[in-house]
């Protein structure tokens, strides 16, 4: 009897350590199988909302984040800069910011700021061309500078095929690129921090 009662608690012993082994394998594989459904910190940052602190954006200078894998451009205009867009409206095949490129246009910047009203001064694009898809390069100082007209007020040259751009991103007459530079939806969570990517409507 009592060796009947040895195996039956060897069996049992051998028992209970295969079925917690088998469950924390078990365990493991299902936490892998649900943490591959879950989208990486990378893939999330593809498309999600990116919030940006712009208190280091001095008036004049231009900071470019990542959102949705492009350059977003985030410039703080001087009160010259902001003086000079009304100027170029003439020589802009679209001063008005009428056509789409990739991203309509959201209503609170149809101005000639292309900017939110109560911050008037930050001009926030994404850094694609609408020609070929090349990232333009930043000419902010006005003035005659090769490959840019002699009554320059500041802006952005491609320099993949010479589209330019005034500092609101507006695409001059007669440039390769068809349309002015995308706006995305964006929003102020506080004065000095933005998120890009989603706005009062919800996310883009």
């Amino acid at each position: 009897m009592s060796n009947e009662k040895q195996v039956d608690s060897g069996r049992r012993n051998l028992l209970v350590a295969t079925c917690a082994a088998g469950g924390v394998v078990g365990v493991a594989t299902a936490g892998a199988l649900v943490s591959s459904f879950q989208p990486s910190e990378r893939a999330k940052a593809a498309g999600a909302p990116v919030e940006v602190d712009i208190s280091d954006v001095k008036p004049g200078e231009l900071k470019v984040v990542e959102w949705r894998g492009k350059p977003v451009w985030i410039l703080r205009r001087t009160p010259e800069m902001m003086a000079s867009l009304a100027k170029n409206d003439p020589q802009l095949a679209d001063p008005a910011s009428d056509k789409v490129y990739q991203l309509d246009m959201p209503d609170y910047c149809k101005n000639e700021a292309r900017a939110r009203k109560e911050h008037k001064e930050t001009l926030v694009v994404v850094g694609i061309c609408s020609h070929l898809g090349c990232s333009p390069s930043s000419r902010l100082a006005a003035g005659a500078q090769p490959n840019l007209p002699d009554d320059w007020h500041g802006g952005f040259l491609c320099p993949c095929h010479g589209s330019t751009f005034d500092l609101s991103a507006r695409v001059f007459k007669n440039k390769p690129a068809p349309t002015n530079l995308d706006v995305p939806p964006y929003m102020y969570l506080s004065d000095n921090r933005i998120v890009i990517g989603k706005d009062e409507k919800g996310e883009a």
